[in-house]
């Protein structure tokens, strides 16, 4: 991949990974990012046509690279029409505009739905991530075999690393939210148990219906028809009996898991979840007469995501935390997102989420056309990122996401850049979120495919 690309994910196991300031990386960090642009701009047709237009020949400076970052909109970017209509060949085509790695000659035989197009793909090694998408269009993004030996490695670092947990097999996982069964998750999901579960203690997984991409879509799908006006009774009546057979399901989900949580408490812990679902958990945990002096003191928690605009008590946290004693070096938090391949963990100390030496993070501005100052105090603006560790697809991408950005040292003595915990989507502050450069990327694709 790169002299200077292995050299800084050489340091994914190294404890001492954040403690490099953005000043000493940078030499190393500028001469990987050309190293991937060179490698890739052949490879990925989108790359090349952004990089052509923008005039890029090579990466000189961690700036040069803003023109040829990808918004993250650009893997919503297929058509609606190839889902609506159930066209895997256009699909397919689209996706070859924004994967590193040729996917022609993938049989579609016999293909009836999307998540028979995922498996199809997976038994190709291409494996398919998507967003929730549920108010709108799945972002798909691809990732190879690297990709997905690379998140078992980094997933089982970053918790150690954030939650001081040894991966010692004597936890028993509980997992407090449904999860999207799309293969990032899975692989994710597995090596945690792996390197954390007893093996004695199959893993609780929170009792609802896999989330499948699947299912995903015909949600979007019929609630586009029901808004169009164009749903058959019949498909509406359906739509309605699976909505409200869903929610049962969610509802008796939180007693049953609290249920198994008391029933396991003098076991040591390792519960998962959205902070929605864990509080819901805790407060049946609370309401059944248990709490703190119930459980075992080295219990530890991984929370992923945030309130996803769940309403609350403001000391929803400490109650979470409170209940099942979970002390304050094990509260876990990672910020990461699917159109990246390594997470960043929260510190115990500084309230920061560490960026580690092989993710390069680029402040934009509101629009995501102009880079903001690099590398020195800390600025808010609109975050963008260079994962360097990903191999199927582009690592660059602009997000949605307003955050501070601090090149400071943290309190707990690490020197490179980290994020604050004050992170907030453009979306959820006005309502909708314009990336200047997403319309052209959108045409680009369109043309392409």
């Amino acid at each position: 991949m790169g002299a200077a690309a292995d050299k800084l994910m050489a340091l994914v196991a190294d404890p001492e990974r954040f403690t490099f300031s953005a000043h000493e990386l940078r030499e190393t960090q500028v001469a990987a990012l050309d190293e991937r642009f060179q490698e890739r701009r052949a490879q990925i047709k989108l790359l090349g046509l952004r990089a052509r237009d923008a005039g890029v020949e090579r990466i000189a400076r961690i700036e040069d690279v803003v023109p040829v970052l990808f918004p993250h909109t650009a893997y919503k970017s297929y058509p609606e029409s190839y889902l609506m209509d159930e066209r895997w060949d256009r699909l397919t085509k689209w996706l070859g505009t924004v994967s590193a790695h040729p996917v022609a000659g993938v049989s579609l035989d016999g293909v009836q739905h999307i998540d028979d197009w995922i498996a199809r793909l997976a038994d190709q090694g291409h494996f398919i991530s998507c967003s929730s998408g549920t108010t709108g269009k799945s972002a798909m993004l691809i990732a190879s075999r690297k990709d997905m030996e690379w998140s078992k490695v980094d997933t089982v670092n970053v918790f150690s690393w954030g939650s001081g947990v040894i991966p010692a097999q004597d936890r028993l996982i509980v997992g407090c939210a449904p999860v999207a069964t799309v293969p990032k998750n899975a692989t994710i999901a597995q090596a945690q148990y792996e390197a954390f579960a007893n093996p004695e203690w199959p893993r609780w997984n929170y009792p609802v219906p896999p989330i499948t991409v699947g299912s995903l879509t015909a949600m979007v799908v019929m609630r586009k028809k029901i808004a169009d006006g164009t749903a058959r009774p019949d498909e509406i009546a359906a739509f309605e009996q699976t909505s409200a057979e869903r929610a049962r399901l969610v509802a008796d989900a939180v007693p049953a898991t609290a249920r198994f949580i008391i029933e396991n408490r003098h076991r040591k812990l390792q519960l998962s979840g959205l902070w929605s679902g864990l509080w819901q958990v805790a407060k049946a945990v609370r309401d059944a007469g248990y709490g703190r002096e119930d459980f075992d003191p080295d219990n530890s928690i991984y929370v992923g995501g945030g309130l996803k605009r769940a309403q609350l008590p403001v000391d929803y946290q400490e109650y979470v935390f409170d209940t099942f004693n979970i002390p304050a070096d094990r509260h876990f938090q990672n910020y990461s997102m699917q159109e990246l391949n390594s997470g960043m963990p929260k510190c115990r100390q500084g309230g920061r989420y560490h960026v580690p030496p092989w993710v390069i993070p680029i402040l934009l501005d509101k629009s995501g056309d102009n880079p903001l100052t690099h590398g020195r105090g800390e600025q808010e603006g609109r975050a963008a990122f260079f994962d360097l560790s990903l191999d199927g697809r582009w690592g660059g991408v602009i997000t949605g996401d307003k955050v501070s950005l601090d090149y400071s040292p943290c309190a707990c003595g690490n020197q490179g850049p980290s994020i604050r915990d004050t992170i907030v989507r453009y979306a959820d502050l006005e309502g909708d979120d314009k990336i200047g450069c997403a319309g052209t990327v959108d045409a680009y694709v369109r043309g392409v495919a």
